[in-house]
């Protein structure tokens, strides 16, 4: 008989991202294979993300079209999984009965083990499974994921979580209500996984977490109250960068996200002085009237971000500065959002996340309905902001015309596949030429020749270091 196949697709950010690799590994390793279309699958997981309003609509309608898909084929077993699965609980199988299992974000261990038992309990009559645990046990290896097996989707660049949960309280965000409170895996965990992962082929790795820089707080403060007093809470997420970047076989280190209120110099130094740690910050600014940041409980003013900023780019030559910036929050007025383009363009970012102000149940901002921007003076403001972030865009890439870059290439250009595609150390998109195809992984220096304000445009200059990662992709314990 045939093995079951499976596929997984995913909502949202970068941790989901990787939350669906260690899934694939789980299932992977309970015998399920890759399905070579979604249609053929016998197992489809949707990963789900809650952070923005149309999140939940994409899922409803996606479980929609599997419904025709489950009547023609009731074997067929459908699993949600992720942030909004966190959130809304027995209430995704109350509006989709055709949803098999249901968990979270704390029990991502236990994918295929459920999976397992829905089967089995459907083979006895039975119906859904719905498991959602209110809080990640740090010890637990079925419910902390820090040795599950994953099925990484790029070989040679891997996401490592570094710290899931976030014990911040911006009155935007559902984050701390989906994922918990923060906890952080050992240093030397971590680095054991790297170098495993490097020994496999990986140059690139991404360090995840909700809050990365205040990575470690929590690990010494326990040390503290269990009376180790000598401990200091030192910045450990400094550490981590270093240990991290000496790995051999890790050319490059990338980290995301950062909170401005928690940039220390420690941090700043890290990336300054660690080779493999690529210069690129990604900094999320959300607002730049202080006014609106006081009512975000972001922590932090606009100097205190534009000061801290000032610091990084001081520190480390040619530093590319991405952000997030939220248009429309409750109770923005012009004069306010006149601040956030005053900002952005003294911040001079190299490209923007910028989102309108979408209301999440459980959140305080979510009820501030009295409040609420309008949404054509949103969509009005949303543009404006488009254009400020556009012009220092185009000009930091035209800044770079004439200069010859390492990329690390990601394969060929889905417009157009005669036209190689790869990122810089600054994770600047680049699109060159190239006579023969170039293996995924490969590094290689480019002279760019255009830019424009979301890639560039190159040629090559010659290949400096081949892939060398497997073509096959290992399932392996992370």
């Amino acid at each position: 008989m045939s093995a079951r196949t499976y596929t997984v697709r995913t909502f949202g950010c970068q941790m989901n991202e990787h939350d669906s690799e260690r899934i694939a590994g789980l299932l992977e390793a309970d015998g399920l294979r890759p399905a070579e279309r979604p249609d053929q699958a016998d197992v489809i997981v949707l990963n789900t993300c809650c952070i923005r309003e149309n999140a939940d609509n994409k899922l409803y309608g996606h479980l929609g079209h599997l419904k025709a898909l489950k009547q023609r084929n009731p074997d067929l077993q459908i699993v949600v999984g992720g942030c909004l699965a966190q959130k809304d609980r027995e209430q995704i199988v109350a509006r989709a009965p055709h949803v098999d299992v249901v968990l979270g974000t704390h029990n991502v261990g236990r994918a295929a083990e459920l999976v397992r038992d829905q089967r089995d309990r459907r083979s006895a009559g039975g119906g859904p499974v719905v498991e959602i645990l209110d809080e990640v046990v740090a010890d637990d290896h079925a419910a902390f994921p820090s040795a599950l097996p994953v099925r990484r989707e790029v070989p040679y660049a891997s996401w490592v979580t570094i710290q899931i949960g976030c014990d911040n309280s911006c009155a935007f965000c559902i984050v701390p209500a989906v994922r918990g409170r923060e906890i952080s895996r050992p240093l030397e965990e971590i680095v054991e996984e790297v170098r495993l992962q490097a020994e496999d082929g990986v140059s690139q790795v991404t360090l995840l977490g909700q809050n990365v820089n205040s990575y470690g707080r929590d690990l010494m403060l326990e040390r503290r109250r269990a009376g180790d007093r000598g401990v200091r809470v030192r910045p450990q997420f400094a550490e981590l960068l270093r240990a991290v970047g000496a790995i051999d076989g890790v050319r490059r280190v990338r980290y995301t996200s950062p909170h401005p209120k928690d940039l220390r110099p420690e941090t700043i130094a890290a990336m300054a002085e660690t080779p493999a740690v690529c210069e690129h910050l990604h900094l999320p600014l959300q607002a730049g009237s202080d006014r609106i940041l006081a009512a975000m409980h972001r922590g932090y003013t606009a100097r205190r971000y534009l000061d801290r900023l000032e610091a990084a780019r001081a520190a480390v030559p040619d530093l590319a500065v991405t952000t997030d910036i939220i248009v429309g929050f409750p109770g923005e007025t012009e004069a306010d959002f006149e601040r956030t383009l005053e900002v952005a363009a003294e911040a001079r970012y190299d490209s923007a996340y910028t989102f309108i102000f979408s209301p999440r149940p459980g959140t305080e901002a979510a009820e501030r309905r009295d409040q609420f921007v309008a949404a054509e003076v949103c969509a009005e403001r949303f543009e404006r902001l488009r254009v400020v972030v556009e012009r220092s865009a185009l000009a930091a890439h035209r800044a770079r015309v004439d200069r010859v870059e390492e990329v690390l290439v990601e394969g060929p250009s889905r417009r157009d596949p005669a036209v190689t595609t790869g990122r810089t150390r600054q994770n600047k998109l680049v699109h060159f030429p190239s006579a023969a195809p170039l293996r995924p992984g490969t590094y290689a220096r480019v002279r760019v020749t255009s830019a424009a304000p979301h890639h560039l445009g190159g040629e090559l200059v010659e290949v400096t270091v081949p892939a060398r990662h497997r073509t096959r992709i290992p399932v392996a314990a992370s």
